[in-house]
């Protein structure tokens, strides 16, 4: 299912990516030729151990770094070889990010973050259209708060809104829940499920939790820069069990 392919059916395919960074001991290899396609229409877990490579993935699927070999394919636009000016246009039209940390602007209110990929688009967001945005994810009425008058889990979901309002091909999603309490998870992992079920959204999704990855359609395991497993429509326990393999 998560293998290499030029199928349509893949909204981003990762082929033969090696990725390494230079260090004092040497050249360590954080990706040793990873080739994976996330199916379109899907949300995708990402897991692994500690230092597996699974951020390193996500930023070279994303076109946030570049790999040291292998190619990148955004449907039929290859990330790797697009200079800087045309990466830029791909990641505020074609491709939505959503951080661990929220990374919103504290001197915008909530809505003038969803509406700001938009302006950098050369758009003019109508009142509307983001009214809808932060209906759309629980926050109606709150549009006019600032981040540091929401909690964790409302700043999440602004994030998410600022992500899906541009209708990108695929949603990048890094530990998204990672700095959130389980209740405000859970919202966030059911927003993310339904811009898939009901949107029709591609998600990728790094996260190191079972309990978030079994919200995926698939679950792929990074060990050592490799992807060495995949389970389709996996439980808690399935994960928990496959990543007790490689920690014992």
């Amino acid at each position: 299912m998560h293998e290499n392919s030029s199928s349509l059916g893949y909204a981003i395919r990762v082929e033969s990516v090696v990725k390494s960074f230079r260090s004092r001991a040497g050249s360590l290899a954080a990706l040793s030729g990873v080739s994976i396609g996330f199916p379109r229409g899907e949300l995708t877990a990402v897991m692994g151990p500690s230092g597996s490579g699974k951020s390193t993935l996500l930023q070279c699927a994303a076109g946030l770094d570049r790999p040291t070999s292998g190619r990148v394919m955004l449907g039929d636009t290859d990330l790797t070889a697009a200079g800087r000016r045309a990466l830029s246009r791909i990641h505020r039209e074609r491709i939505g990010f959503i951080f661990q940390s929220y990374n919103l602007l504290p001197m915008l209110s909530a809505a003038e973050n969803v509406a700001l990929p938009l302006r950098l688009a050369g758009r003019h967001p109508k009142r509307g259209q983001l009214v809808a945005a932060l209906d759309q994810v629980g926050l109606s009425g709150l549009g006019h708060r600032r981040p540091a008058e929401l909690s964790g889990g409302q700043q999440q979901r602004v994030a998410i809104a600022r992500a899906l309002v541009v209708r990108p091909e695929v949603l990048f999603a890094d530990e998204p829940t990672g700095a959130l309490d389980t209740g405000s998870g859970s919202q966030v992992l059911g927003l993310l499920r339904a811009a898939v079920d009901q949107a029709g959204q591609t998600v990728v999704m790094v996260t190191h939790d079972p309990v978030a990855a079994a919200w995926a359609d698939s679950v792929v395991f990074l060990v050592d820069g490799l992807v060495r497993d995949a389970l389709a429509r996996p439980t808690v326990q399935q994960i928990a069990a496959r990543l007790d393999q490689w920690r014992n």
